[in-house]
Parts: C-alpha cells; sequence; structure tokens
C-alpha cells in the first residue's frame, strides 16, 4: 500500500469527527458489544473534556487532533494537544523545561500524546484494525513533523503501551520508563481470598485499616450506571476541589465535566461515596475498563482514620474481584500502596527533542533513569506484601 496516499490532518476539536469514526481506531473492541479496553481514548470521553472546557482555550491543554486519512477513510488518529505547561501529565519534564531554556531556548509549546490529566496505561496510536504498520508511522511521522515545522521544542507521548514504546523507539523516538503501582488479580474469588496470599503482619494490618475505616460512622456505597445523580456529583465535586486544590494549585476538570459525563458516560465510573447521617463526606471514582479499574479521584470533607485507603484501595479490589477484571490501576505515584496488595510495574512514555545536542543529553538521562527504575522496581517487589512464594510466581 503506498504511503504517499495518507493525508495528515490537524483537527482542532473532535466535533469535526463523527463518533463512530474515532471509536472505529479507538476502540475496534467495542464492535462485539463489550466495553472499551479503557474509556480514556474514546470519543466521547475526550469530547467532554472539551466541551465542559477542562480542555481547550486558557488551560495549556489546545487540542491539535492528529488524523490519517486514506481515500476518504479515517485509518489512525491520535489525543494530539498543544502544550504551555507541564502540568497534568505525571511524566514530568519540568527540568528539562528549566535546562532548555536556561539554555536560551523556548521549551513552551510543545506537543503532547496524551489522555489529559489521565495517568493510566493504554494506546497513543490509534489505529483501524488492518492498517496498524502504515498507520502507526503516519502518525508518527506526522507528529514529529508537525513539531519540526513549527519549530516547537520537543514531542511527548505518556503512558503508552510496551508494544508502542518499542515501535515509536525502532522509529527514532526515545522510550522512557516510570513506575506505578497496581494490584493484579490472580483469579482471586474473594477478598479473603486474596488475604490470603499475604504474609500474616500485612493481613493483620489491612484487616485491621478497614476496621477502622468501616467504623466511620456511616456506610459506604457503591454507584454506578442510572444510579449515579446530580447530587452524587454535587458532594463529589467539593471533594475533588479540595484535593486539587491540594495536590496541583486548582482542579484540573471543570464541575461541567462531571455533568457531561454522567450523560454519556455513566456505565464506565464506579462512584464509592463513604455516607453519613445521609450525607457523603468523602468518596473516590473509579473509570471502568474492558479488564481494568481505573483508580482516578479521591476527596473528602471530614477525616477518618484509614478512609482513603478504603475507598480507594480495598474498594477498588472488591469491585475488580466481583467484575473479574485483570487489575486495579490506582493512579500515579504513591509507595503507600505496597502495603495494600499494589506492586510497582513499568510504564512506558517516547520523547522528541528538536535540538541535536540537547536530544542526545536527554537520550542518556534516559537511560540512566531506566536502570535506576528498574532496580528500584525489583527492590520494592521485595518489599511487597505477598508471601514469598507469591512473589515468585507473580514474577
Amino acid at each position: 500500500m503506498d504511503q504517499a496516499q495518507i493525508e495528515i490532518h490537524v483537527l482542532g476539536s473532535l466535533e469535526q469527527i463523527p463518533a463512530d469514526d474515532w471509536d472505529a481506531c479507538a476502540c475496534p473492541e467495542t464492535q462485539d458489544g463489550g466495553r472499551p479496553e479503557d474509556p480514556f481514548t474514546t470519543h466521547r470521553f475526550l469530547l467532554a473534556l472539551e466541551q465542559s472546557g477542562s480542555v481547550g482555550e486558557g488551560t495549556g491543554w489546545q487540542p491539535q487532533y492528529l488524523t490519517a486519512y486514506l481515500d476518504g477513510m479515517l485509518i489512525a488518529c491520535a489525543p494530539l494537544y498543544a502544550k504551555y505547561h507541564s502540568q497534568g501529565e505525571y511524566i514530568f519534564d519540568h527540568s528539562w523545561a528549566h535546562a532548555y531554556e536556561r539554555a536560551g531556548g523556548r521549551y513552551y509549546p510543545k506537543l503532547q500524546v496524551a489522555v489529559p490529566f489521565t495517568p493510566a496505561t493504554g494506546r497513543r496510536f490509534l489505529v483501524r484494525p488492518g492498517y496498524e504498520g502504515i498507520g502507526q508511522s503516519a502518525l508518527v511521522q506526522g507528529a514529529v513533523q508537525l513539531a519540526d515545522d513549527n519549530g516547537l521544542s520537543s514531542l511527548h507521548l505518556t503512558f503508552c503501551t510496551e508494544a508502542e514504546a518499542k515501535m515509536g523507539e525502532e522509529m527514532g523516538l526515545m522510550p522512557r520508563s516510570s513506575q506505578q503501582f497496581h494490584w493484579q488479580n490472580a483469579g482471586y474469588e474473594t477478598f479473603d481470598e486474596f488475604m490470603a496470599s499475604l504474609s500474616s503482619r500485612k493481613r493483620k494490618n489491612i484487616r485491621k485499616e478497614r476496621a477502622q475505616a468501616q467504623g466511620f460512622g456511616g456506610e459506604i456505597e457503591l454507584f454506578t450506571g442510572r444510579d449515579l445523580k446530580p447530587e452524587h456529583w454535587d458532594a463529589f465535586w467539593v471533594f475533588y476541589q479540595d484535593t486539587g486544590a491540594r495536590k496541583w494549585g486548582s482542579p484540573y476538570l471543570t464541575r461541567r465535566f462531571f455533568d457531561i459525563a454522567q450523560d454519556v458516560m455513566a456505565d464506565d465510573m464506579a462512584l464509592v461515596l463513604a455516607m453519613r447521617d445521609g450525607r457523603p463526606v468523602a468518596g473516590a471514582l473509579n473509570f471502568i475498563g474492558r479488564d481494568v479499574l481505573y483508580g482516578r479521584y479521591w476527596g473528602c470533607v471530614e477525616h477518618h482514620p484509614c478512609l482513603h485507603f478504603e475507598l480507594c484501595y480495598y474498594q477498588a479490589i472488591d469491585l475488580a474481584i466481583e467484575m473479574g477484571l485483570s487489575r486495579v490501576e490506582a493512579g500515579a505515584q504513591g509507595e503507600h500502596k505496597l502495603a495494600r496488595g499494589y506492586l510497582p510495574v513499568q510504564t512506558h512514555s517516547l520523547h522528541w527533542v528538536r535540538d541535536p545536542r540537547f536530544s542526545d543529553a536527554v537520550a542518556q538521562y534516559l537511560r540512566q533513569e531506566a536502570a535506576a527504575v528498574a532496580d528500584e522496581i525489583e527492590i520494592l517487589t521485595d518489599y511487597g506484601p505477598f508471601k514469598r512464594e507469591q512473589v515468585e510466581e507473580q514474577e
């Protein structure tokens, strides 16, 4: 197939792309009527970010969706953004920006292939089945050319799959390794069965934490699908604002995002609320993928011992077991997750830097960083809560 026939376009809004066309590339697995691998690159999720004002003018995330057409058909696309800062990415390049600008360069704007504010691994080169080779190649070359032609400092693809990382490296992009903590379902049928895989001391600690949390003076309830109501989002918005103000200075998502999400993707979400005297006092929001539960946001208006661990980690494990999901991704960072059954795993990103000298320096740094990340994962895994034979089986 002649790649010269492929046309590359950059579009400023997903409203310019029919949902069926985008999702034929982003989540072709849904043709069987099931869930997408993850909901974050679906047309409905990305458009909700746009329509709610969470991305776009004034946010530092300017949509520049990259699309590849062959004979008038969309065969590949990517969630591409012009970035005017490095917030909401979770793969940190602030030191690169400072060094670049100290050397007299202009680091921002840069290009970012990512799901905004979402450190969840998933495909970033979205390709219609049957067009994988030419589609991925067209997206990589198109993104690099777009950055180069516009004199931009760099291009970054964050939380891509391992297969994409290998492919991107073969095409000249620089791979970067990071780590997160994920809970892996070893075929558990109950939470107690999971607990049986832990060392006795860790089992005791978790039981103590769950008892403390569940004794906060109220009930813990799960809401998803049609059970989600505007009043739940009113309460969760207060929690989210508090967490956002403390972590990022201001919330990334707008209040309207949750209203739109309830309309278009209620079945993709599971909201866990701690209710006391008839009102929510804490909550954790999860998104549901085809085989993975993604823990995303947490907040509270009352502090109760261990309630954060219960809502974010233990309730997520309960739900994953109930739904038969293979793992829980609990978001970025957090070595405190280790004692609660979440083990370190490698995550991947890809990078291109326009200036050759700076690119060489970044490449050297990334090689050293990758070795350090691998060592840390090995060490932390040894400190995990599982019985020794269980760790060896997972390895």
